[in-house]
């Protein structure tokens, strides 16, 4: 296994080859979680044969510290808090209110911005494969999780390219499967573990949506 990915296509690609039992399968539907989860879920929807939609969800920073995450939250009114970090930094709830309006604002911007008119894809009764870059506290993931809980799925496997061991181990407990390529520790970030972990763009994640809806339809036609 390599230590490092090159970049979230490689990554995306590798993860694929250890999703292979869900190819081709009518109710598989792969979710990324925006932005960078989803040049990984592409790769992921590509392979499989899948449709592929986008799992919104925020994290909610630290005021001073944006990438500790003390929480998250998703449509729906979603929200998930990381207590051994509110707790540890002794934050309000006054603070987290006031990030989470902020986070709210961005959520609804990029619903709009990612899907125009299109309405989200229905997860009731499908068996669901949600996709991130990798997976630091869990909070996102979680929240994530939380909202597409409420639609009913038929099951739930969270697959990501690195994410580290408890963290892997606290959702086992929350979902039916949790695909891991690797688990290093100790962890520090995400970005460490990729050769390029440059932002991905509204525009990349817009355009990598239309083509696979694009793919899955023509695949659709052809038969």
């Amino acid at each position: 296994m390599t230590t490092r990915f090159r970049n979230r296509t490689e990554a995306g690609q590798l993860l694929a080859k250890k999703l292979t039992a869900y190819a081709n399968r009518e109710d598989v539907l792969v979710l990324g979680l925006p932005r960078g989860g989803v040049p990984v879920a592409y790769e992921v929807a590509k392979a499989l044969n899948a449709p592929l939609d986008i799992c919104l969800v925020r994290k909610l920073g630290v005021p001073g510290h944006k990438e500790l995450a003390m929480g998250a939250i998703a449509s729906g009114g979603v929200r998930v808090l990381n207590y051994d970090v509110v707790s540890w930094l002794n934050i309000s709830g006054k603070t987290i209110d006031k990030v989470a309006q902020k986070e709210l604002r961005e959520l609804q911007r990029r619903d709009r911005a990612y899907r125009g008119d299109r309405p989200p894809a229905d997860a009731r009764d499908r068996t669901i494969i949600l996709v991130d870059d990798g997976l630091a506290t869990g909070s996102t993931m979680r929240a994530a999780v939380a909202v597409l809980k409420e639609q009913q799925p038929k099951s739930i496997v969270v697959a990501v390219p690195v994410a580290p061991p408890d963290t892997c181990k606290t959702l086992s407990a929350e979902v039916d499967e949790v695909v891991c390529l690797m688990t290093p520790e100790p962890f520090y970030a995400i970005g460490l573990w990729y050769e390029n972990f440059a932002q991905t763009t509204d525009e990349e994640v817009r355009e990598l949506l239309n083509e696979q809806l694009s793919a899955v339809k023509h695949e659709a036609i052809s038969f």
